[in-house]
Formats: structure tokens, C-alpha cells, sequence
């Protein structure tokens, strides 16, 4: 291959990584744009929850705003500079064990609760809890020892 067909491919991004975007260096003075931007989203949820407004209207337009700008991965960034107990936070955070166990508990609640079992799921949602408890604090010792 010449000269000139390597620089085609490299121009019609033939190639989805290149050593250029690979090597890049990380963008500094982020803080700048997303500080104020979670200050804003924070004060949009208290906003909601004060005046009364629809807040899982609120809230979900501000989580999506909030995955679409990377907010989630900054804070989640600066909770893990906390020395011993931030990484173990955000690998708690990752598990996508919870969030199965959570999702599905609270379509189990809906429906209880719909068909008027609503004893039941509190008795239910504290079995959850402990054994959601149980599996970050085994999952942390774990990963002390």
C-alpha cells in the first residue's frame, strides 16, 4: 500500500482508533463546566421537590441530562479520590447486581401494592434491604481482606 492510499483510509475513518485518539491527553479544567452544571441540576431537584412540581418529571430529565453530560462519571471520579473508602463506594455503586435486585423489587412492590398487599411488601422491602445490606458489606470485606 502507498503513501497516499494509507492517508484515504486514515481521512474516512476507516479506522475507529488510532494512535492519535488513543495517546490523547486528559482534558483539563473540567471542574469548570461541571461543577456548575451538578449545582444547577441540584438546585433543579430541590426546585422540583420545594414548589411541588411533578418531580419524576424533574428527576428524570435531570438524570438524563446528567448521563448525556458525563456528570455521573465526574462525581462518581471524585468520590473515588477518597483514600480506602471511595473506591470501595463506587465499585458498590457498579454493581449491576443491585440495581437488578432493586429493579425487580420495586415491580414486585407496584404490583403488590396494586393488588392491595401492602403489609406484605414492607415485610418484603426489608428482606431486600438486609440482604442488599449484606452483600455490600460481604462484597467490602471482601475486598479489605
Amino acid at each position: 500500500m502507498d503513501s497516499k492510499n494509507k492517508n484515504n483510509i486514515k481521512d474516512s475513518g476507516a479506522h475507529l482508533f488510532n494512535q492519535e485518539i488513543l495517546t490523547e491527553a486528559p482534558k483539563r479544567g473540567a471542574w469548570k463546566w461541571m461543577l456548575p452544571l451538578s449545582l444547577v441540576l441540584a438546585a433543579a431537584l430541590f426546585a422540583a421537590w420545594h414548589f411541588g412540581w411533578h418531580v419524576k418529571a424533574v428527576t428524570a430529565g435531570v438524570l438524563l441530562l446528567a448521563v448525556i453530560s458525563h456528570i455521573v462519571t465526574w462525581i462518581l471520579g471524585i468520590i473515588i479520590l477518597v483514600p480506602i473508602v471511595g473506591p470501595l463506594i463506587v465499585k458498590v455503586l457498579s454493581l449491576s447486581v443491585i440495581w437488578l435486585l432493586n429493579a425487580i423489587g420495586y415491580l414486585v412492590s407496584y404490583t403488590a401494592i396494586k393488588r392491595g398487599y401492602s403489609k406484605d411488601v414492607l415485610t418484603y422491602r426489608a428482606l431486600t434491604i438486609a440482604l442488599l445490606t449484606g452483600i455490600v458489606i460481604g462484597f467490602v470485606i471482601g475486598s479489605l481482606v
